[in-house]
């Protein structure tokens, strides 16, 4: 099974962040039901109320503290990591000139 994340048929739909939300939802409701756990079972397991659960299942809503808790339950924390990789340098000269530059703490407008 694929892992939550990541999928060949995850477009991102013009970047429409409902459609986003419903997919994740949908594959975490898969997933579940694969693994034989019902509504109740993840929520104890997880630690996120039942509904917590079922809000996310049928409107598309949670934290990400409880999104995190759900996929911990369900094996597929890793996928997260690879949400914002870090740059990978091809050469020592990239390297170098990425230490160069001025590292921001914050952005323009904070």
């Amino acid at each position: 099974m694929n892992n939550i994340l990541s999928d060949n048929e995850f477009v991102l739909d013009e970047f429409n962040p409902v459609a986003i939300r419903k997919k994740i939802a949908e594959r975490m409701k898969k997933k579940r039901l694969v693994l034989g756990l019902g509504q109740q079972s993840l929520a104890t397991k997880s630690g996120v109320s039942l509904g917590s659960l079922k809000r996310f299942e049928n409107k598309y809503e949670i934290s990400l503290k409880h999104l995190l808790q759900l996929a911990m339950a369900l094996d597929a924390l890793d996928e997260f990591n690879n949400l914002f990789p870090e740059k990978e340098f091809n050469s020592i000269d990239e390297i170098l000139k990425s230490q160069n530059t001025k590292e921001h703490k914050r952005g323009k407008n904070d």
